[in-house]
């Protein structure tokens, strides 16, 4: 069986003793089964992880020896997603797909089109429960880092609060001169290593919308001649995105 992996928000060094919560003995011992002695991996969501050696359960805690410390270098290109807020619970889908394919933040947005209008505790409960899922897919998967799910915020706010120096890019079904494809093979975008995706709501952005992207300096692009759904949309461009800049296929890389 291949050793477990544990998200654990804390800085350890090797040869330290750490304890988990009450919630995580109940797991690690009733659920998987493990026992003293048994190894158990932990990784702290900033690009490390630990060879941890569990030394025994506790009442209300499990105990683990840190055997090893393991910095991972993380990729230097760094995803935005910006994506409209979707009907039901299509935002968990999209959450924990974009993370295994390696964005480094989520920005959940409100367009004029968006039907879902989430404010106030109920807003801050949707994100809360989002960045357990991108906490879990990054465990799942294999990640180091766990992206950052930002706050719910307007169609306004989101184009201010995107890095200037990225390449941002809004995808518009309307777009009928510029793909994707080629504004990522641009000779003259060749340098980025920040990037930006724009994915609006099941009703598509309004032309005002797209032109006030543009103002803010973000370019259209169209994924082709076929509409994809909103949660199809932002898989197809981060994948296109990935193999376009050579992330996908590349070992990654430790430092112990």
């Amino acid at each position: 069986m291949a050793t477990p992996r544990i998200y654990n928000p804390q800085t350890l060094d090797e040869g330290t003793f750490a304890e988990l919560g009450a919630d995580y003995r109940v797991y690690l011992r009733d659920v998987l089964r493990l026992r003293e002695g048994d190894g158990l991996t932990l990784f702290d969501g900033v690009g490390h992880e630990y060879r941890t050696i569990i030394r025994g359960f506790e009442p209300d805690a499990v105990r683990l020896e840190v055997a090893a410390k393991k910095d991972i270098i993380l990729p230097e290109t760094r995803i935005t997603l910006a994506q409209s807020l979707p009907k039901g619970g299509k935002m968990e889908f999209i959450i924990q797909k974009s993370t295994e394919l390696g964005v480094s933040r989520i920005i959940p947005f409100i367009s004029s089109r968006s039907i879902p209008r989430l404010t106030g505790d109920r807003a801050a409960g949707k994100v809360a429960r989002w960045g357990k899922v991108a906490v879990e897919a990054s465990r799942q998967c294999g990640r180091a880092d766990v992206p950052e799910v930002s706050e719910i915020t307007s169609f306004d706010e989101m184009l201010r609060s995107v890095d200037g120096s990225a390449l941002r890019i809004i995808l518009w079904e309307g777009e009928g001169q510029h793909g994707l494809r080629e504004i990522l093979t641009d000779e003259r975008n060749a340098g980025a290593d920040s990037f930006c995706i724009v994915i609006g709501p099941e009703g598509g952005f309004s032309w005002e919308e797209i032109e006030q992207a543009r103002q803010k300096g973000f370019l259209s692009a169209s994924l082709g001649r076929l509409i994809l759904r909103t949660e199809t949309a932002p898989l197809a461009a981060l994948s296109i995105l990935q193999y376009e800049k050579g992330l996908f296929g590349t070992l990654q890389e430790t430092v112990t």
